[in-house]
Parts: structure tokens; sequence; C-alpha cells
């Protein structure tokens, strides 16, 4: 097309007319850009002015995104790539996010509730899916507050009607241990610290159900007890050389970042194990302790449900055994009240320490606001002119202004010589 210009792309002057469903098109003939979209008229008067309307503007699709949903979207991609999630994954955050957009409380919600909703989204998508991804993993890559994300992602769930499955222990245990570095030899990590993948995750997974078991889990997140389910498994499967490895270097060498509850769920497991060595017989003159119930893990792992409804159910025969016995003793001791020989006091045994919760074994201290000090005291004088505005009745006016005028006659009156 000779003098119709070049092509913003190859820079080729073959520019043909091509029609496209009944509108011309000019086209690139070297590369097939599309140089400049077809035009057309939309009413008479439009034809009369010769205003050329384009062809996006003639759909009568005139839906303008905005920056923050723009952003949001882009945002939820970008989750889902870092966390290498599937393509089907992708599409379905995407859907979420959008419904949720839909919603004027959340158009309206501040940056900070958006930002979250990223992340809710994409965790909903993966827990539907039964992916393992909790929510403190989203929370950290997001910078964002668990309070705040737990909040939002009960709004979304209840706004959008989900079904959403609780999260798999077993799967996030598989997950989270494939990525130890302790199944191979390596210039980091010593040949006694090697480990089998299989049996390593078999006992760890066994730890996690005695800990779910025990009120371990409930209410926290789960990465610090699998940490500690992982250590003690390491540990336990080559007690002789492995005992010496405290947690922090453990989680150095599979390469991990620990967790900071990871130390005290660790201390809550081994209480628990000790619990559980007490109702075994040739284990009870061992006389163990936190150190040395390691090497037992095997065998109390075996044993692991008789042990722990044991555990319970010894608990609360004892407790009512002693209660019988106090009750026992306080009759005998009303019969003996008459009697002036002096028995002696029998001292009652401690009870066993149940597998309770730990929220409820350790609750937490409540600090109770102190109330403010008051500093009116009801003695402070009251002037004349505020006083008139507790005036009531015309008996209280009456009652006032005599008592205001013998107070003046008194002060009006001179003292004797």
């Amino acid at each position: 097309m000779p003098g119709g210009g070049r092509c913003p792309d190859c820079g080729s002057t073959e520019l043909v007319e091509d029609s496209h469903y009944a509108q011309s098109q000019l086209v690139c003939s070297e590369c097939g850009c599309v140089v400049s979209e077809g035009v057309l008229t939309t009413t008479f008067s439009d034809e009369g002015n010769l205003r050329a309307v384009t062809y996006s503007q003639s759909t009568g699709e005139n839906e303008q995104v905005s920056r923050s949903k723009q952003r949001g979207l882009r945002r939820v991609r970008d989750l889902c790539r870092v966390l290498q999630l599937p393509p089907t994954f992708e599409d379905t955050a995407v859907a979420y996010y959008q419904q949720a957009y839909q919603h004027s409380g959340i158009r309206a919600a501040r940056l900070q509730k958006k930002e979250v909703l990223v992340g809710c989204c994409v965790l909903i998508t993966c827990r539907q899916h039964n992916w393992p991804l909790t929510m403190g993993t989203i929370c950290t890559l997001l910078y964002a507050d668990l309070d705040v994300f737990s909040g939002t992602y009960m709004q979304i769930v209840k706004l959008l009607g989900l079904d959403v499955p609780s999260l798999c222990l077993a799967e996030l245990v598989k997950t989270y241990c494939s990525s130890f570095k302790l199944f191979q030899a390596s210039p980091s990590v010593l040949a006694k610290y090697v480990e089998d993948k299989e049996k390593m995750l078999s006992r760890t997974l066994q730890l996690v159900e005695l800990a779910n078991e025990t009120w371990l889990v409930t209410g926290r997140h789960p990465l610090p007890v699998i940490t500690a389910a992982a250590f003690l498994a390491w540990q336990s499967l080559q007690p002789s050389d492995r005992l010496t490895c405290s947690l922090a270097r453990f989680c150095k060498l599979a390469n991990v970042d620990l967790p900071c509850p990871a130390a005290s769920r660790l201390q809550e497991l081994l209480a628990v194990l000790l619990r559980m060595a007490e109702q075994l017989a040739w284990l009870q003159v061992l006389k163990l302790d936190k150190r040395s119930v390691v090497k037992h893990i095997g065998d109390l792992l075996q044993h692991r449900h008789m042990l722990v409804r044991k555990a319970f159910r010894d608990g609360k025969v004892e407790m009512e055994t002693q209660g019988k016995e106090g009750q026992g003793q306080g009759q005998g001791e009303e019969e003996a009240g008459n009697c002036s020989l002096d028995l002696p006091e029998k001292k009652r045994p401690a009870s066993p320490a149940l597998l309770l919760p730990p929220c409820m074994l350790k609750p937490p201290k409540r600090i109770h606001p102190t109330p403010p000090v008051s500093l009116v005291t009801g003695d402070e004088d009251i002037s004349d002119s505020e006083i008139e505005q507790y005036l009531r009745t015309p008996q209280e006016i009456r009652d006032f202004q005599r008592a205001q005028a013998a107070r003046q006659a008194a002060t009006s009156v001179p003292n004797p010589p």
C-alpha cells in the first residue's frame, strides 16, 4: 500500500486492507500485525458528523476493572506461582477472588484486608484440593497478621458459602519432612546422621498422631509439633549417636528453620512419653527421664493406644479412690471426736496428673485491669452559685434561703466585749 505508512513491528510498507466480520482492518502482509482497527458507526448522528467508532467501543462492554482489583488478581497469580501450585489451582483462586470482590463489604475494606484476601483465596483452594499448606506459611509470605488473616478467612468461607475441609496432618507431615536434607550423605551431614526416609516419616507420623490424641495439636500451629516429633523420631532410630544432638542443630542439619514454640512442644511430647512409660512394667524399674525415654519410643508407640487409655483410666480411678478414702476418713474423725486418743494423721498421696490440654494444665495469667482512682471524696465545698443547680422543689429553695439568711445574720453579730 504505497504512502500508507509502515508496520510498527517489522517496518514493512506492505499494508493491505482485510475485512474482518464486515469491517475493514489495515494488516501488514509481512508479519500479520493489525496496524489499524476497523471503524464502525452506530447512530445516524455519528455518520452525519463523520465520527468514527472503534471496534472495542462498539461491543458494548464498558466494564472497567479497578486498580485495586487488578493488583489483587496479579497478587493471587504471583502467590500461586511462588508456591508452585498447578494451573487449575490458580484459576480456582482467581475465581474465588473475583467472587469475593463483588461484595460491597470487601470492595470498601482497607488495603490490609484486601492483601489478606489474596492469601485466603489461595489457602481455600489448597484446602479443597487437599494440598498441604498452613495458614502460618501464607502469613509469612504475605507479612500478614495471623489474627487478621484468620478472621478474614472465616468471613470469606461464610460469605461465599464454601465447604472447606480441615488440614490433613498426614499429608503435611510427608510434605514437610520430605524437605529435610537428612536422607542423603553430604559434606554437611555426617553418615551417622543420615536416616532412611520411609522409617523417619513413619515414626514421625506416629508421634504426631500421639500428640494429636493428647491435645498437643488442638488450636496450635502444626509445624512446631511436627518439628519436635521429627526430632524425636530421628533420635530414637539411632539413639547412641544422636542423643547428644540438640533440636537447633537438628534443624540446621535438616536445613529447615526452627519454629519458636518447637522447644516447648518437645518438652510436652517428652512429658507424655514419660507418662506412658510409667504404665509399662519393664520400664518402671529403669527410672527414665526425658533423655533416656527417647531410647524406648519404639516400644511406647507400639502399644500407644493401650498406654494412653490406661493413663487416663488409672488417673480417674485413683482420684475417685482418694475421694472415697477422704470421705471415710472424715466420717471416722467425726465418730472419734469424743475420744481423747491422739491418732496420727495419714498423709494423702498426690493425685496423678491427667492428660489434659496444656491450656488447662497451665492456664495463662489474666491481667485484671485496675479501676481508676477517683479523686472525688464528697467532702468538697460547693459554691453558692453551683448549689442552685441541685435545688429541685420550692421547699428546698426556701430552706436554702433561710439557711443562707441565718448564716449572714450570724456573721453580722458583733463579738461580746
